[in-house]
């Protein structure tokens, strides 16, 4: 199974910041260390491509970005030091997200390690969110006349508003959000199906409401590829998520949500997405589970195990 990491690509944060950027490289060694792919299946991604990156975000974003012409306001609402590392690592996440996406039209799946920058818009970066991977993917495959319609599933514990709306008036780009209610971002926007979760809940309800959730999704959206975003902070320990799931919570969630993969015959391409707990261990085990279960499936769709 291909696997694309940008923990090369890392930035200098300033001490005691919320975003945990060990995680990339904490969970590449443990995949590395528990045998999940070959060394020579977990790779860097290319960086995408202008042409990729602006068939989403505009233009003078595209150069201001470059440029680090960014306003004060503008990087205090990404929450990240502008750097031209910071630029690069985003190209290559993007990067990353479109190569899982195409690996998996021919595999069944593939995975980058990170990605899900779901609150970047076509004019702005929000919540650690610089461009919008996912949407860069989903466009990108589209043009190359690899699919026509994509299903954006977002279990990210923060609403998927960016995704949301890019693809406000597109049919061919089919978005579902399972998200805390009350959580950020505090504007939400109309994604296709929304599923607002109050604080507090817990696995079987969880459960329950993506359950419902994936079969409307799937049912509507009449895809040929699934964007499948993680995401670790509805976890229970997380700092900012407000939900209450187990990790075992979060294991069935993504065997769910593979398991549509299945009954529809659908590849996906999976992203990570947040996770802020305090022990970044926790983080790095939810991550690598989705990992795992990316490998279950996988192994399905290769033939190695029932479909």
């Amino acid at each position: 199974m291909k696997i694309y990491t940008c923990d090369l690509f890392s930035i200098a944060l300033p001490p005691q910041h919320s975003f945990p950027m060990a995680k990339y490289r904490l969970l590449r060694e443990r995949i590395a260390a528990e045998g999940i792919s070959g060394a020579e299946d977990v790779v860097a991604p290319r960086a995408a491509t202008d042409a990729e990156i602006l068939a989403v975000h505009t233009p003078d974003y595209l150069r201001r970005l470059h440029s680090g012409e960014l306003s004060q306001a503008e990087i205090r609402r990404i929450g990240l030091p502008w750097s031209p590392e910071l630029v690069e690592r985003a190209r290559r996440s993007a990067g990353a997200t479109i190569a899982a996406c195409r690996m998996a039209l021919t595999e069944g799946t593939a995975v980058n390690l990170g990605g899900g920058t779901h609150h970047a818009y076509p004019d702005h970066g929000q919540g650690y969110c610089l461009l919008n991977d996912a949407a860069i993917a989903a466009r990108a495959m589209q043009f190359e006349g690899l699919v026509d319609r994509v299903l954006i599933v977002d279990c990210d514990v923060h609403q998927g508003n960016g995704t949301a709306a890019i693809f406000r008036n597109d049919p061919r780009v089919f978005t579902f959000s399972i998200h805390g209610r009350n959580n950020f971002p505090l504007k939400k926007e109309a994604s296709d199906l929304d599923m607002a979760l109050p604080d507090g809940t817990g696995d079987r309800d969880y459960l329950e409401a993506l359950q419902k959730g994936l079969a409307q999704a799937f049912s509507r959206a009449r895809a040929q590829l699934v964007i499948y975003l993680s995401g670790a902070d509805a976890y229970e320990g997380d700092r900012f998520g407000k939900l209450k799931l187990s990790k075992q919570g979060l294991w069935n969630r993504d065997r769910l949500v593979f398991g549509f993969c299945r009954e529809y015959r659908l590849p996906v391409a999976v992203t990570l997405a947040g996770g802020y707990a305090p022990e970044i261990d926790d983080i790095v085990d939810i991550h690598f589970q989705t990992v795992k279960a990316a490998e279950e499936f996988y192994r399905c769709w290769k033939g190695s195990a029932p479909l």
